[in-house]
């Protein structure tokens, strides 16, 4: 069992040695452990940071955790990331629900880009179900604690391996 596989299975998928990610985090996120426990748990930005760095590294993945309470500075990064094919777990925060900016810029990905919620925000109050990022985005994960962002980290690592695969020729023609 290890943080990036916590069922103890091997994961038959890793990533290019490497491979830059930013797990990016908006508002509010820099306040775990104290915001909420109920709904966040009593863990830190600290624990959540150093898992994303572990399950990673256990990827093949070189991991850049960040965190921020201003959409610009968060826009900025996720340009970054654009600029130079950099995949991206991303939780916004409360800018999930109207950062119309922030969707702009996820607009332009150029590599996989994973939403994350540590919550369900399916089962929150009614101004959180609402994502203005998820059709942005390649997926989202959401409702499993910090295991949100091992599982994006392993959804990138299958979208880059999936990348790197030539592609299947179609059905019915002989691969020879």
């Amino acid at each position: 069992m290890t943080a990036s596989d916590p069922a103890g299975r091997a994961s038959a998928v890793r990533a290019q040695a490497g491979t830059r990610v930013l797990v990016l985090n908006g508002p509010n996120l820099g306040r775990l452990g104290k915001r909420e426990p109920s709904v966040y748990g009593t863990a830190t930005y600290a624990d959540l940071s150093d898992l994303c760095r572990r399950a990673g590294k256990e990827l093949g993945l070189e991991v850049d955790v960040r965190q921020t309470e201003y959409e610009g500075e968060l826009v900025t990064w996720i340009h970054e990331a654009c600029d130079h094919a950099v995949p991206v777990v991303l939780n916004a925060g409360a800018l999930t629900h109207y950062s119309y900016a922030l969707m702009d810029a996820v607009k332009m990905r150029t590599a996989p880009l994973v939403e994350v919620h540590i919550s369900n925000i399916a089962a929150r109050e009614g101004f959180r179900r609402e994502s203005v990022i998820t059709g942005a985005a390649t997926g989202i994960i959401a409702g499993f604690g910090f295991q949100s962002y091992v599982l994006a980290l392993h959804a990138i690592a299958a979208e880059l391996a999936r990348e790197g695969d030539p592609p299947e020729p179609p059905a019915g023609l002989d691969a020879r």
